[in-house]
């Protein structure tokens, strides 16, 4: 129902979608050190009515900043979750308080048009992220692919919010597996509930009004993606169970067990272990190995000629009383010997 939701807010050209300053400070209570002297930019945001903006800057001092810019794309027409709703494309740049009061004020801020419409991937916009030290922003979920590899084409420090799907994407979990990105420390289940404009319908489930009179909708899935570290990433995470060949089926189609759910991951196996995608909330890349992913490691001729024919794409299948059962994504991971 979630993706209905997200579908129907696309086809309706409703794609400001405002991240709560709540997820903004849950997540970046881990990472103060890392700002401290840094150029923050926001490319996927309204300064007037982002909360990214507001965040840094009502803690620019507090997080010692050098300088925060953001930028704002002038259509409607990105895709979800960029907060967008002009007609000219603007920037900001905001180097603190100037007047001793500790606080953003108008005359210290100050909105400057951009030459062009303000896409993230425009000439005058890749010169801001050049600028950058970090990028914090909720990008177009369509264009995450190419959000991420403009990010590493210019070696940029990052945080930003995607769907946790997006990991499975072969531009995307390479990064993942090389310990380049990772996801962030304070969104690992559930939905995320996100601001949307006035004029936004509520006929769906999922959206609704809160105390203030606001409107909102909840979204599943969502992850901060990061390569900004800290410490609970390296926190080992607790096994319990014992390894049993009845508790643990071989795939059909590729040499490992299939471990349904995280927490079952067996404390005494050392060979190769399929989990599900959501193991990367739990990644202790000191603890664990990513051999790789069954999009890519399924042998799919044995599932053929099993079936005479292939239901989908890739997958892991297990055999269940004689009938092949494709699952879910996996990824394949193998505990590292200390």
């Amino acid at each position: 129902m979630a993706n209905k939701n997200l579908n129907k807010a696309k086809e309706a050209k409703k794609d400001e979608f405002y991240t709560q300053l709540e997820d903004i400070n849950n997540e970046m209570r881990h990472y103060r050190e890392h700002f401290r002297g840094k150029t923050v930019l926001c490319n996927c945001d309204d300064p007037r009515v982002s909360n990214f903006f507001t965040y840094f800057a009502y803690n620019f001092e507090y997080l010692g900043l050098k300088k925060l810019i953001t930028t704002c794309y002038k259509n409607q027409d990105m895709d979800l979750f960029s907060t967008n709703k002009s007609e000219q494309a603007v920037y900001l740049i905001y180097e603190g308080d100037k007047n001793g009061n500790r606080i953003p004020d108008v005359e210290e801020i100050g909105v400057q048009p951009l030459k062009g419409d303000g896409d993230f991937r425009s000439a005058e916009c890749v010169e801001l992220l050049k600028e950058a030290d970090i990028v914090v922003t909720n990008p177009p979920f369509s264009l995450f692919r190419e959000f991420v590899a403009q990010l590493m084409a210019y070696d940029k420090k990052f945080l930003i919010i995607g769907n946790v799907n997006a990991l499975s994407y072969k531009e995307i979990f390479p990064l993942i597996q090389s310990n380049r990105m990772w996801f962030g420390a304070s969104i690992h289940s559930g939905d995320r509930k996100f601001w949307v404009p006035d004029d936004y319908g509520l006929n769906a489930a999922g959206c609704g009004i809160d105390e203030t009179g606001r409107k909102y909708i909840r979204v599943k899935g969502v992850r901060w993606f990061t390569n900004l570290d800290y410490k609970e990433r390296h926190e080992d995470l607790i096994l319990y169970k014992l390894y049993a060949p009845e508790e643990y089926p071989r795939y059909v189609n590729y040499d490992a067990i299939e471990v349904s759910r995280t927490e079952y991951i067996p404390c005494d196996y050392d060979g190769v272990m399929g989990v599900p995608i959501t193991f990367i909330d739990k990644y202790n890349p000191d603890q664990f190995e990513i051999i790789g992913i069954g999009l890519e490691l399924a042998n799919m001729d044995i599932i053929r000629k099993r079936l005479g024919k292939l239901n989908g794409g890739p997958r892991l299948y297990l055999d269940k009383d004689g009938e092949l059962v494709r699952l879910y994504e996996r990824i394949l991971i193998r505990k590292i010997q200390r």
